[in-house]
């Protein structure tokens, strides 16, 4: 059931022996509410952890470095940044799936999987909700929760250029340096270091770049093989995603990805008029209006074909 933000802070005071769950292939937002929240939560007495069952990226170390690992016995469950229990990832939705009594998210795609659910579509990060939530809670917002919230506002606006940018996001970064947040060591690891290996595979993938409709959409792929070839990590895949859209003419721009299982995932980005989430709910998948992935069990050109089938709908050929 869906709820208001007032009985979502109460469901936070009255939390105890919290369990905090991110969804796989974690990025910026959902560790950053994750680890944010955790700290929120012990700084109001209560035994807190968080759970990703998937390797966190490295680059991420700073969020959780000096959080010791508690051990107890879960009776609440929490999920942040998560809008179906599908993303959780196989082994965490086999245990927990049925048994989140909590989300906390930004997706206007939100499924309801849990027993209570407070979503605010509009905001550019679930961070800017978990900020609001530890101010009603009255917690101190020291450094280590305004690094966290602040990796998720600036990751999930790519560094505050994308059209989900609100005033209210800006005033939320502000607050968030004004506590401590170090900005500028968190946007040169999150923008502006890459691994040699990233960008062998972004030279790799850019020579293989299709343009569809008259080059207003721009499909990349990245392989096992590719991955193998050059020895990026799977986790550095994101940062390729934005390339897509960033060609003079795309309007949509598709990143397929191919999973360790031989899936392939789709990440779509779109300019204003076409909205990605919709796009990516034809094939059960969701997110955002200029952001939205989406997953498919066949071969690659089958998968495009599928892509560039629902995308006939938005431009026409010739």
């Amino acid at each position: 059931m869906l709820i208001d933000f007032e009985t979502a802070v109460n469901e936070l005071r009255k939390a105890e022996n919290v369990l905090v769950l991110t969804h796989a292939n974690p990025d910026g937002d959902t560790l950053g509410s994750g680890f944010a929240l955790v700290r929120i939560l012990r700084q109001l007495g209560k035994k807190a952890r968080l759970l990703n069952n998937e390797e966190i990226p490295k680059k991420f170390s700073y969020l959780y470095e000096d959080l010791k690992q508690e051990d107890f016995r879960e009776e609440t469950v929490i999920g942040v940044d998560i809008a179906d229990r599908v993303l959780l990832g196989k082994e965490t939705e086999e245990k927990y799936g049925d048994r989140v009594n909590l989300d906390i998210d930004h997706h206007g795609t939100n499924r309801l999987f849990a027993e209570k659910t407070y979503v605010e579509a509009d905001s550019a990060s679930c961070c800017e909700i978990i900020f609001l939530l530890a101010k009603a809670l009255g917690i101190t917002i020291d450094k280590g929760i305004a690094d966290c919230l602040y990796t998720g506002c600036s990751t999930d606006t790519g560094c505050f250029r994308y059209s989900n940018v609100t005033e209210r996001t800006h005033k939320i970064a502000a607050e968030l340096l004004s506590f401590g947040a170090d900005h500028a060591a968190i946007n040169v690891k999150m923008f502006e270091t890459k691994s040699f290996s990233l960008i062998k595979l972004q030279t790799m993938a850019l020579e293989q770049l299709e343009l569809h409709f008259d080059g207003r959409v721009s499909f990349l792929t990245v392989t096992r093989k590719m991955l193998d070839e050059t020895g990026a990590r799977d986790d550095e895949i994101d940062a390729l995603v934005a390339l897509s859209r960033q060609i003079e003419g795309v309007q949509v721009g598709v990143t397929f990805k191919e999973k360790p299982d031989g899936v392939f995932k789709a990440s779509v980005r779109t300019h204003e008029g076409i909205n990605a989430a919709d796009i990516c709910s034809a094939f059960s998948g969701g997110g955002h209006e200029r952001a939205a992935g989406c997953s498919f069990s066949v071969p690659i050109e089958q998968a495009k074909s599928r892509m560039l089938s629902e995308l006939q709908k938005y431009f026409q050929e010739g």
